[in-house]
């Protein structure tokens, strides 16, 4: 379960729903009936154990939200598959309609697949692994998710160079695809570093200058980079959100655009399973994720 705002609805909900279905939750504090169905629904969600997303939106506070989806009375849960709303209801059902309810669309629960054995094959090794993408990407030039997964390999290598020559033909979608824009950011970040030595500047002289004022947010910003160039990812994710907890907005969401960018960078593809089974999500992209949410709608 999580809590969104209008600003992390599209990640959360419209591009969650199209790999699990997402049931929203409109509640309020003051809703009586809400305190009742509200825990009904989180114990749910463990229940089906990832064959549905559980979302609170406070209808009070996301009034912009509320009014999209024409919300009359609360509680009311919508339920969004493929980025639409495919079903809802009103008020607090008893446990037994809720699971009907979900029953008539989620998909059934199936249990894995015994694993096949393999024979044994030679490891994969990074330069084969990157080949491959990159045939995959340049078989497929159109293909954005294929162009990712190559952008995102090659930046994990470390090969900027690389990186940089995919992502070119497909700097014109960085405004309607949310991953390009990522890999943008990330090279920008890198970039940076490398062409200005200030902006790397050494740990003693980073705790310099935040002892003295802790939001001296440019050179939090700039430590992020280096951890980045530098390939520690989760420190750079620990130092933006130090920047979030005190002022979210900072010079219009540039924080939270890197932090995201690194995310969408550290997001190791989905394993494949069974027909009807979620993929488990990254442990650590999804940590990662919640104590975004929790800095954003604080």
């Amino acid at each position: 379960m999580i809590d969104v705002t209008i600003a992390t609805f599209e990640t959360e909900v419209v591009e969650a729903s199209n790999s699990v279905p997402v049931l929203l939750d409109f509640w309020a504090p003051w809703c009586g009936p809400c305190k009742t169905i509200g825990p009904m629904l989180e114990k749910l969600e463990a229940e089906y154990a990832g064959r549905f997303k559980l979302v609170k939106i406070n209808s009070d506070d996301e009034q912009q939200l509320s009014a999209a989806f024409g919300i009359r009375s609360i509680p009311t849960c919508i339920l969004m598959m493929n980025g639409q709303p495919v079903d809802g209801f009103m008020g607090a059902l008893p446990e037994s309609q809720l699971k009907a309810f979900l029953d008539k669309h989620l998909p059934p629960a199936q249990d894995m697949p015994e694993p096949e054995l393999e024979l044994e094959a030679e490891p994969e090794t990074m330069q084969d692994q990157l080949a491959a993408l990159q045939a995959a990407m340049d078989n497929a030039p159109d293909d954005d998710n294929a162009r990712f997964a190559y952008l995102q390999a090659a930046l994990l290598a470390g090969d900027v160079a690389a990186a940089q020559k995919a992502f070119t033909p497909a700097a014109n979608k960085v405004s309607i695809v949310r991953r390009f824009e990522s890999v943008q950011l990330l090279l920008n970040a890198i970039k940076s570093i490398a062409s200005n030595a200030d902006l790397m500047p050494a740990k003693a002289q980073f705790d310099a200058k935040i002892a003295v004022n802790k939001r001296d947010f440019d050179a939090r910003h700039a430590y992020a980079q280096a951890l980045i160039g530098a390939g520690r990812y989760t420190e750079a994710l620990d130092e933006l959100l130090e920047i979030l907890m005190r002022d979210k907005a900072w010079e219009d969401g540039k924080a939270r655009k890197l932090y995201v960018a690194v995310v969408d960078l550290i997001d190791p593809p989905k394993p494949k399973v069974a027909e009807g089974q979620i993929p488990p999500e990254d442990v650590t992209v999804a940590t990662y994720r919640r104590r975004l949410s929790s800095v954003v709608l604080s």
